[in-house]
């Protein structure tokens, strides 16, 4: 049996979160779907961790064990002919069988985009909130440094969370903001990206910070009342869950991966 470890790129606009569901359209059962047809094997894979219905995903990873002995560098080129058009593989590499997606990961990262501007772009709208009301991104900055550390986030996470521990530690915080085009009237707020890294999140965590971040830029809540909502373990005591549209899985980092170099964009012809 080989252990092979994928990257791939999502829209999830289509599609009922990552992981599998009793009702719905999934990316994973396109993927799993896509390894049947092409080898014919009925395989299980592994997510690094699940994304919502309508979260996007920038680089998600997954991995399954298969027998069969299709090189490495050829995966990509052969699952893609077989995926949906908004499904894409983009790296792919053999790794020991006891590596696991999920488990091994050391760094994930997600990003949320909001588009400042008072007109929303068509093109980036499924990937955009659209918030054209004045945001004190100052402000955002200085509540969102209150996340920095390991936290209990019983009051960032959904009521939903069957997690037994809350308690998470976010590494790096920030928010970028792209002025957009050159030249935009003084109402123009950009593009405001809020990246997001840890060694774990819960359902609903980065989604319910964003909300509540948003309350703080426009002016209904202190930025130092981040700490306070931490302290209150309670999820009544955060602001609303966010849209899934603007959310992406970025990137997810792993220690083990330096010896094993992914398939670069030449390798396949």
């Amino acid at each position: 049996m080989r252990n092979l470890l994928m990257t791939l790129s999502y829209d999830g606009t289509r599609y009922f979160g990552f992981q599998t569901q009793p009702d719905g359209n999934t990316v994973q059962d396109q993927l799993e779907a896509a390894i049947r047809q092409l080898t014919g094997e009925e395989v299980k894979i592994h997510g690094s961790g699940r994304t919502d219905a309508g979260v996007h995903a920038r680089g998600q990873t997954f991995h399954f064990q298969t027998s069969s002995q299709i090189p490495v560098e050829r995966w990509r080129h052969a699952l893609n002919g077989r995926l949906p058009y908004d499904i894409r593989i983009t790296d792919a590499v053999e790794v020991p069988l006891e590596f696991h997606s999920r488990r091994s990961a050391k760094r994930k990262t997600y990003r949320y985009s909001i588009n400042g501007n008072r007109v929303f772009d068509v093109f980036e709208q499924p990937y955009q909130l659209h918030h054209p009301g004045y945001l004190d991104v100052m402000a955002m900055r200085e509540g969102l440094a209150y996340f920095i550390g390991t936290h209990d986030y019983t009051s960032f996470a959904s009521r939903h969370s069957t997690k037994q521990s809350h308690v998470r530690t976010i590494y790096e915080a920030r928010i970028e903001v792209d002025p957009g085009k050159e030249g935009a009237g003084s109402h123009e707020q950009g593009i405001i990206h809020i990246y997001i890294t840890g060694n774990g999140f819960l359902q609903h965590m980065v989604r319910i910070i964003v909300g509540t971040l948003l309350q703080v830029g426009e002016g209904k809540r202190l930025p130092e009342e981040m700490g306070r909502i931490l302290e209150a373990k309670d999820r009544a005591a955060a602001g609303p869950t966010a849209e899934s549209k603007g959310l992406m899985l970025w990137k997810v980092e792993y220690n083990e991966l330096r010896d094993f170099p992914a398939v670069s964009d030449n390798t396949l012809s």
